[in-house]
């Protein structure tokens, strides 16, 4: 079968592969319609990425299609469009007793540390699928990334009517947004690119998107009556914008990191106390996160038809590929189509 491997970093490779056997009680063998191209995949191209390794078939935002099914399965049929949660928990640890399983002790994810769905066939475990009857393999394979953005704000707690900051409007970001939005926040948003701030107006309806080459906290001050937003979101995985981060929340407020970089970060421990400020790290989603994200999409609360700028059949993602990480190209996400 078709199946594009990350060989190393710089270095995609279409291939032939063997196709997988019948699926196990408790799976699902699965015909991959979609994939969309993350943040992080970006970061294996460059080889920036942290818990990765090579060869790799990278992939874990997934629309996909129902082929067949081992025994013990009963919430799915063959046919089902699904989208699909990447992250495979243990179950026993204390991050999954606790219902975090997107923070398990032995997290494996989709595309990352096991092969993902770059591929034209997989099998996934049937318990990871989510199943909708009225959105596309299109809008299924972006429901992963929304769920990024719904987990962090339902971290975050936010209330009615708070003033919230997103710093960068990549997918994450958007993502973000639109789950502050509905949630009940006044959003703004700080974003150097003009492209993705012109995205944010006409597709998010956000009425201030700041672009940081001023003064933000000036500018925040100004915007708010010398006040500063109660929770920040941080979603560029820039790390001196990370740190740098901390200067816009509020004294009392609450600071959540969306983004992950490979390094360290560090931060003045006087403007913490000062602020008696919140960190809040986000990391991947849950079951809920699905179950929200696909509701709100098939609702018309979130309308994902233009946040898919480019596209390519499989035949081609690996000469395209390299052009999705130029910022002039104006990506806001990419798809691949097998």
């Amino acid at each position: 079968m078709k199946t594009i491997v990350l060989e190393k970093p710089g270095s995609f490779q279409l291939a032939e592969t063997a196709v997988p056997g019948a699926p196990r009680p408790g799976e699902a063998l699965v015909r991959v319609r979609r994939v969309g191209i993350c943040g992080s995949d970006l970061h294996a191209f460059r080889g920036k990425q942290p818990f990765f390794s090579y060869p790799r078939i990278v992939g874990h935002e997934l629309g996909v299609e129902v082929v067949a099914l081992g025994g013990d399965v009963s919430h799915l049929a063959a046919g089902d469009r699904c989208a699909v949660e990447p992250y495979l928990h243990c179950g026993r640890c204390i991050a999954c007793r606790r219902g975090k399983t997107n923070c398990c002790v032995a997290l494996q994810v989709l595309g990352v540390h096991l092969d993902g769905g770059m591929r034209e066939l997989m099998t996934v475990p049937a318990g990871k699928l989510h199943p909708s009857q009225r959105l596309s393999v299109d809008q299924l394979a972006l429901i992963e990334m929304l769920t990024i953005g719904a987990h962090a704000v339902r971290r975050a707690e936010l209330e009615e009517g708070e003033c919230a900051l997103v710093v960068g409007a990549g997918p994450i970001g958007l993502s973000v947004i639109r789950f502050a939005q509905l949630s009940g926040a006044k959003v703004l948003v700080l974003e150097i690119g003009q492209r993705r701030r012109q995205f944010c107006r006409q597709h998010l309806k956000v009425e201030t998107c700041l672009d940081g080459k001023t003064d933000p906290v000036a500018e925040l001050q100004a915007l708010l009556h010398g006040d500063l937003p109660t929770t920040v979101f941080e979603a560029t995985g820039n790390p001196n914008a990370m740190m740098g981060s901390v200067q816009y929340v509020a004294n009392g407020g609450k600071l959540v990191f969306v983004s992950l970089v490979q390094g360290d970060l560090t931060f003045r421990d006087t403007e913490l106390h000062r602020r008696e400020l919140t960190l809040l790290r986000s990391r991947n989603s849950t079951g809920a996160d699905f179950a929200w994200a696909i509701q709100m999409v098939e609702e018309g609360k979130i309308d994902l038809i233009p946040w898919i700028t480019h596209r390519a059949p499989a035949d081609r993602m690996v000469a395209d590929f390299p052009s999705w990480l130029d910022p002039e190209r104006g990506v806001i996400k990419a798809v691949v189509e097998f």
